[in-house]
């Protein structure tokens, strides 16, 4: 049987300077092939810059207070119960402008490499290093 119960409390956490990742799902802990599942807690003024997922689609859904999410240049304010489609490769970031915290589960496949998904920062080139200074 391939197969692994995550139990909450024991589920890998990632503590990071704009928020948690929670792992419910990798290779590294769960043998898993095609699906990366992590609970992403997003602290007010937090967020996950401008970056792409090459040869991986994800999706985001909202579970707890609201984000500012881009896809590619586009940007809206996801809330409980939205989600966002991003298609391999397409450049994305998720922002918590709000006064309370925001929950999304992210879900990514299909895995690469021991950590599950490979990612790239793209914040500091053109266009994404100028698009939340504009009005």
């Amino acid at each position: 049987m391939i197969g692994k119960f995550v139990p909450g409390k024991k589920a890998e956490v990632d503590r990071l300077d704009w928020g948690n990742m929670k792992w419910l799902s990798r290779p590294s802990t769960c043998k898993a092939k095609n699906l990366v599942v992590i609970e992403v807690l997003l602290r007010p003024g937090g967020g996950h810059n401008f970056h792409k997922h090459p040869g991986q689609e994800e999706v985001i859904y909202v579970v707890e207070g609201a984000v500012e999410q881009w896809l590619g240049t586009q940007k809206r304010v996801m809330k409980v119960g939205d989600s966002v489609f991003i298609g391999a490769g397409q450049v994305h970031a998720s922002f918590n402008v709000f006064k309370k915290n925001a929950r999304v589960i992210a879900i990514l496949g299909p895995c690469k490499g021991r950590a599950g998904y490979g990612l790239v920062d793209v914040s500091n080139g053109k266009p994404w290093n100028a698009l939340r200074k504009r009005k």
